[in-house]
């Protein structure tokens, strides 16, 4: 059958999906989201503020901004609404010299957001309908990047966030690509693992040079169409987890817009995919069903395994209407390629998200582990989870922050104290929302005396919503490239 013919079957297909799936969004519950009240609801308005009140001493050399990311929708969420949708919005924070010279929040303006905000869209090419871009902010190439999964090609941003433009970085990204690229600090290339929603038969292995062009795109065949949210490597592998959590016709006939559920009939597996090979040279390795949003760190053990460090997930999504089910733990995971098997082994039952690591020794063996908690109940206002946390995997010691009552602290990065510092040897910066003020602060910890107050604090006068995730842009690597940003592109 003809391409064109069969683009013209699956168009007609997918219209009349969508309007059955529109007829019984109507029918769905009329309840307000829990994603977009209380902590999380939306801010209304950009702002630019200058010269910043800061507590304590910025610590000299924290040159650099501090970028977030999360969903802020620009209109009312609407039925069917979910956590992971909306309009995306980036927030940032300079700091040079030990001031807070500013902070600014921009939406990413897709069509749809630059519409309701009466304003143009971004400029750039666009990949299909859908360019929202919600979910990270992160350095490829020496530029700024905001990343989706499984949608919209890459926004780069300039520096002070006024600038942006739709970029697959320079016309050499052709699909989709991931919220959760990472960067190999020995050879200076970024890895992802990319799906598309629209392709449920494979994903792909997409490596970006240190020059911020694509090298490599290689396709993987998988089954059901799997969400993958993150990925991991090693010296010898791109590990590749297949977890069963897949595209769901009856999610989306039900009338919901986030189009992924647990599915009982999809195997579990961890992939290990040899660095430069192709897609047929993968080595599958079944695990226990469960799920991953997000990876630590994996590296190659001395005796040939892999492990891999992550917060894994009895279920999630697993009724109709979606939703996380039970909180995660941390997890270490041995992969042996030998057996095909994974053994997993719990290192903190506690229930906890968003593990970093000092990222310099990404895809090598390390040492501390830092997460933040989340309510072991579920609460969706994040009630209660006060307190961030520093794993010693060579002790097994868990070191604790509290933040005090009313304070709930995002996803915190850690950024070394200088060229050469050692692991662990730096500051763990990240946002903490003061909810009884309504108000949110940026905390520097001290990650040597994890447990002592903040050495300095950053106020912001009013509240940032918890969003998803955020990294440390140095001033250095930002100056080095010669480059302002966005304005920069093609």
């Amino acid at each position: 059958m003809p391409n064109r013919v069969k683009s013209a079957i699956r168009a007609a297909a997918e219209a009349g999906v969508g309007l059955w799936a529109a007829c019984n969004r109507l029918r769905l519950p009329s309840t307000v989201n829990p994603f977009v009240v209380g902590v999380h609801e939306p801010m209304r308005e950009e702002l630019a503020l200058e010269n910043l009140p800061v507590t304590g001493s910025i610590p000299p050399g924290l040159d650099g901004l501090y970028l977030k990311m999360g969903a802020n929708p620009v209109r009312p969420a609407t039925r069917g609404h979910d956590w992971f949708l909306g309009d995306g919005m980036v927030h940032g924070l300079a700091i040079e010299a030990g001031k807070a010279l500013w902070y600014r929040n921009r939406w990413i303006d897709s069509r749809s957001a630059a519409a309701t905000l009466k304003r143009p869209a971004a400029p750039g090419p666009r990949r299909g309908g859908n360019d929202t871009v919600n979910t990270n902010v992160v350095a490829i190439g020496g530029r700024i990047f905001a990343v989706v999964e499984a949608g919209s090609f890459p926004v780069e941003l300039s520096r002070t966030l006024d600038e942006q433009r739709y970029n697959p970085f320079d016309g050499t990204l052709t699909g989709s690509f991931t919220g959760h690229p990472h960067h190999d600090p020995l050879t200076g290339e970024t890895h992802a693992i990319a799906y598309d929603g629209r392709v449920w038969d494979s994903v792909r292995h997409v490596v970006v040079a240190p020059t911020g062009r694509v090298v490599r795109d290689v396709p993987i065949a998988v089954e059901h169409g799997p969400c993958i949210h993150d990925c991991a490597f090693t010296a010898r592998f791109v590990i590749v987890l297949d977890l069963p959590v897949t595209f769901s016709f009856a999610a989306i006939l039900a009338g919901y817009r986030f189009p992924f559920r647990w599915n009982d009939s999809h195997r579990a597996r961890v992939g290990l995919l040899p660095r430069q090979g192709d897609g047929g040279d993968i080595l599958w390795c079944e695990v226990e069903p469960c799920f991953v949003f997000h990876v630590a760190n994996a590296y190659d053990d001395s005796d040939g395994r892999v492990t891999l460090d992550v917060i894994a997930y009895e279920t999630v999504f697993a009724s109709v209407g979606g939703g996380l089910d039970r909180p995660g733990q941390l997890e270490r995971w041995t992969v042996d390629y030998a057996t095909r098997r994974v053994v997993r082994r719990v290192l903190d039952p506690g229930a906890q998200e968003f593990p970093r690591i000092d990222e310099r020794l990404l895809g090598q063996r390390h040492r501390y582990l830092y997460t933040v908690s989340v309510p072991a109940d579920g609460n969706t206002q994040l009630a209660g989870a006060t307190q961030l946390y520093k794993h010693d995997l060579e002790t097994g010691e868990r070191h604790v922050h509290e933040f005090g009552p009313d304070r709930i602290p995002g996803e915190f990065v850690f950024v070394p104290a200088c060229l050469g510092a050692g692991e662990d040897e730096g500051w763990l910066v990240g946002l903490v929302i003061d909810t009884a003020r309504d108000t949110t602060d940026f905390a520097i910890l001290d990650a040597r005396s994890f447990a002592a107050p903040p050495i300095a604090t950053v106020h912001l006068g009013h509240r940032i919503p918890p969003g998803f995730h955020g990294n440390w842009f140095p001033a250095c690597d930002l100056s080095e490239t010669g480059r302002d940003g966005a304005d920069s592109t093609s």
